[in-house]
């Protein structure tokens, strides 16, 4: 297994060692881990190709708040918050839609697209106030090669766009601008914090052990690396025969992909954007994760495939085949993060030491104890820490 790892400064003075067992299922540290580590973290809603028309919208909810990315009348995306200036009611309900006006349930206040107030009922029996200041609360949105991101405060970190430079050449090929959903949005909960996933994500030396299915495609050639914002993992295919059918077939049946060089043929790339979202990337499809925090000890998985318009029925067959390979392989990392969550609420378990090659788990721990630095601690600090650290 190949392992590289950006250059940075060892100031951890417990470089080499895990996140203690604590911050796994601590309230305190969960709570500052949303204010700190997702409120200024972007994350990533849908696709432009998921609202192509005036009117359709898109939500995502996390860490207490729920965003809607609108499509307006200027062809325009803009995010907001998905809450009423009059009295805080939740104005969209589901997952996505369309509408000509975004007109709240409670009370009728209705927005234009743009998410200016455009209408209150009965406005005379109010006090006089600014219409123009009650728009709706907007928020960062960004567009990445087509993906649309948002976050919720800006505290001059960098945007998609430059977290993923080191990449773009890698990207390219892949015409990300052009893909459409195959299917919907996946939620799968996880009864786990959701660094175990994070952890087991960006974690190469557990593939030759708990991933028979990936070591028969890979062989020796999955290798991982961490930047400064971004890890990457990726492995090629072997030409060899796998004996499970599912894995044989899709060896056999992915055709070749026009749009992608020699080397891309047969590769599969996996990268993780800082902290929560992944895209796995593949000849025939690419695939967006995201695992989003839901309590100390509870996570959700958001997840949904993009493909190109390809007809071919060997492409339809390798997507098909693509997906029982990874089901297995989601099967197997539930069991590995269910099993880790268990084994730190042990009293004998408080850190491990980290392997050189386990590149991006130390990145991830060092930028951690960066951000909250009570994590340096091996054990729980007395409660009410985070008021001061």
């Amino acid at each position: 297994m190949a392992t590289q790892v950006a250059d940075a400064p060892m100031t951890d003075p417990l470089e080499g060692w895990s996140l203690p067992a604590w911050t796994y299922s601590d309230t305190e540290f969960f709570e500052a881990e949303k204010e700190r580590v997702f409120a200024p973290s972007w994350q990533i809603v849908c696709h432009e190709s998921d609202i192509p028309s005036p009117g359709d919208w898109h939500t995502l909810d996390y860490i207490g708040e729920s965003v809607m990315v609108v499509r307006g009348t200027d062809r325009v995306l803009r995010a907001f918050t998905n809450v009423c200036r009059h009295r805080g009611s939740r104005i969209v309900d589901g997952a996505s839609g369309c509408a000509r006006k975004l007109v709240c349930p409670y009370h009728a206040w209705t927005y234009d697209l743009d998410g200016r107030l455009a209408g209150v009922p009965d406005s005379a029996s109010y006090p006089v106030f600014d219409k123009a200041g009650l728009g709706l609360s907007s928020i960062q949105i960004e567009v990445w090669r087509g993906f649309v991101f948002v976050r919720l405060v800006d505290d001059g970190g960098p945007t998609v766009a430059q977290m993923m430079t080191p990449y773009e050449h890698m990207v390219a090929p892949y015409s990300f601008h052009d893909l459409k959903a195959l299917g919907r949005v996946t939620m799968r909960p996880r009864e786990v914090n959701w660094k175990n996933i994070g952890d087991n994500y960006s974690d190469g030396l557990h593939i030759p052990v708990a991933h028979p299915g990936l070591t028969r495609l890979f062989g020796r050639s999955y290798g991982v690396e961490a930047e400064a914002n971004v890890d990457r993992m990726w492995g090629d295919l072997m030409d060899a025969p796998s004996p499970n059918w599912s894995e044989r077939m899709y060896q056999r049946l992915l055709p070749p992909v026009p749009h992608l060089p020699p080397e891309r043929q047969r590769h599969w790339l996996y990268f993780k954007l800082w902290p929560n979202v992944a895209f796995d990337i593949y000849p025939d499809q690419v695939d967006f994760m995201q695992w989003l925090p839901v309590s100390p000890t509870a996570s959700v998985i958001r997840e949904i495939s993009y493909v190109l318009d390809d007809d071919r029925r060997e492409m339809k067959a390798a997507r098909y085949l693509n997906w029982r390979i990874n089901r297995e392989v989601n099967a197997e990392d539930t069991a590995l993060i269910t099993r880790v969550q268990a084994g730190m609420a042990s009293r004998s378990f408080s850190i491990g030491p980290l392997s050189d090659k386990e590149v991006c788990l130390r990145h991830f721990c060092r930028r951690l104890r960066q951000i909250i630095p009570a994590a340096r601690s091996e054990h729980s600090p007395a409660p009410g820490w985070s008021r001061t650290a």
